[in-house]
């Protein structure tokens, strides 16, 4: 049987809705994301941090999910952590993407039976995540998420360009742009939405 991780990635946030504080604003987006992997199936919830961001991990995992403490933030990093942990594979998503859906997820690993790497862009610059057969192949770039970089960009890299695959685009929350695509009529992310509409979550 094929084991199989996905880790959120906390990455900086660098910018917030007016009157709502940065470091709120991250946890809230957290909190929605990690809340969303457990509730999948055939796949286990994990959460990777640098050293600094350990306190963030800690508050908005559930229990027993793995914590994985990585050295920076790319998903480089984290796809070794999975690898050393005995996964065969592993994805790596932002933690800024609360309402995304988790049929996504599922199309992001689902090239991995055949392919090496799964990338699944971001609506605007950057990544929304990465999937990759573990360990990860020695000739993977290193990858930041929040880089303008795409999947065409790293399939070139590879031996084989057509073992890199491209997983649908999702939004991340990173300016007033992308907060007004938010459908309230969507399900889930609680936490975002609460601090949204003036409430004071997270305490």
């Amino acid at each position: 049987m094929t084991r199989r991780v996905i880790a959120v990635l906390l990455t900086p946030v660098t910018w917030s809705p007016p009157g709502i504080e940065v470091g709120k604003w991250r946890h809230a987006l957290a909190e929605d994301v990690v809340d969303l992997l457990a509730t999948l199936n055939e796949v286990d919830p994990a959460i990777a941090a640098t050293p600094a961001d350990l306190p963030l991990a800690e508050a908005v995992a559930w229990p027993s999910m793995q914590i994985y403490e990585v050295r920076t933030t790319t998903v480089n990093a984290t796809l070794a952590a999975a690898a050393a942990d005995g996964y065969d594979q592993a994805a790596v998503i932002a933690a800024d993407a609360p309402d995304l859906p988790g049929l996504i997820l599922g199309k992001l690993f689902r090239p991995l039976t055949t392919k090496t790497l799964a990338v699944a862009p971001a609506e605007g610059p950057g990544l929304l995540g990465v999937a990759s057969r573990l360990p990860a192949p020695d000739w993977l770039p290193e990858i930041d998420l929040d880089a303008d970089v795409a999947a065409t960009s790293i399939r070139p890299h590879s031996p084989n360009p057509a073992e890199v695959a491209t997983a649908p685009a999702w939004r991340r929350l990173r300016g007033p742009s992308d907060l007004a695509t938010l459908d309230q009529a969507v399900e889930g992310w609680e936490a975002t939405r609460a601090l949204l509409s003036g409430g004071s979550y997270p305490a």
